[in-house]
């Protein structure tokens, strides 16, 4: 029965995650970046700006989830971030519920875990640090943490108030089925398993 309701997610299964604890309502981030994982902050476009503050908190990696240079994207590139060292990387989405953000699932993804791999910290961002760039730090969970869609949405939501919008959560969701589909979440017992070695 419990892989049943991981295989299964619906848009409104995650809007409910996302608002229950704010009594219904959506929320928009209250502060520029949150660390929504060990080492894997989500933050909008002042952060990503903010260059002695990403040096400050170490940060090694930037993925710009809005890459362009209209007031609905943020315009940087490896210049940005020269005199921190930090690499970067930008994928140019656009915050509309017909935009395919699953295309960019995988290169995303790949970008953080070998971040996090090589000891770095992440900074994921786009303009409000809500939709774009949450939806990407999900992905991330399902596709490199073994999370459902529900789990991943639930733990970035505990850090960071976000908003993906209608089409991002539809392909987070599907992107759930799909990874079920393959036997890619853990199991209960392995969980338990997990959690009992730390």
């Amino acid at each position: 029965m419990a892989e049943e309701t991981k295989a299964h997610c619906t848009m409104d299964e995650l809007i409910d995650i996302i608002t229950f604890s704010s009594g219904g309502f959506t929320m928009m981030p209250s502060r520029d970046m949150d660390e929504v994982y060990p080492r894997v902050y989500v933050g909008d476009q002042r952060s990503a700006k903010s260059i002695a503050k990403l040096k400050r908190l170490g940060i090694t990696h930037i993925l710009n989830t809005a890459l362009g240079h209209d007031r609905q994207h943020v315009d940087s590139n490896v210049q940005t971030y020269k005199d921190i060292g930090a690499e970067f990387k930008g994928i140019e989405a656009t915050d509309q519920n017909s935009f395919k953000l699953k295309e960019f699932f995988e290169e995303t993804t790949e970008f953080i875990d070998k971040a996090l791999d090589s000891g770095g910290k992440v900074l994921v961002h786009c303009c409000e640090g809500a939709s774009r760039s949450a939806t990407i730090a999900i992905a991330y969970l399902m596709l490199h943490q073994h999370m459902t869609a529900q789990d991943a949405v639930r733990l970035v939501r505990k850090h960071r108030e976000i908003c993906p919008n209608d089409g991002f959560l539809q392909q987070l969701c599907d992107l759930n089925e799909e990874l079920h589909a393959k036997g890619h979440f853990k199991s209960e017992t392995e969980t338990a398993a997990d959690k009992s070695d730390d």
